[in-house]
């Protein structure tokens, strides 16, 4: 079986660790690149065309929602999933918004499960987060 291919981009390099731990669990997931900024994640897709992005929203200079348009256009097959601190629901569905987008994990559910987000990014279908349900998601 062909593994899936993830790029990770947080500025944080401890949460870059701790998501690298978590889809290190995962038998089928490669994570093949890494970026701490908009502008390194944008030129890592082009450069190596990951099936999913795991893309935190606050980014130094250029936040995650801003970069997710670029990222889609140096990548148009990779599939994008926001994994943020942020539970605004507001703000979930304005990212939810961008083209190629099906997923928004918040970082403190990100441990507990990965491979069902990315699973359903794959699968063409959104997912969005436990925390934001119970919060109201609609």
């Amino acid at each position: 079986m062909v593994p899936i291919r993830i790029l990770l981009v947080d500025d944080h390099e401890v949460a870059r660790r701790g998501l690298r731990s978590v889809l290190k669990s995962y038998a089928n997931v490669e994570v093949v690149g890494e970026a701490a900024d908009g502008e390194e994640a944008i030129k890592k897709a082009g450069e190596l065309h990951p099936d999913i992005v795991l893309l935190d929203i606050s980014l130094p200079g250029m936040s995650g929602i801003e970069a997710a348009p670029a990222i889609r256009a140096a990548s148009a097959e990779s599939r994008i999933i926001f994994v943020s601190q942020h539970t605004t629901i507001a703000l979930a569905k304005d990212a939810l918004r961008r083209d190629g987008t099906y997923g928004y994990v918040v970082k403190s559910d990100a441990g507990l499960d990965l491979l069902t987000p990315i699973d359903s990014a794959r699968e063409g279908r959104t997912f969005v987060s436990r925390t934001l349900h119970t919060r109201g998601w609609t």
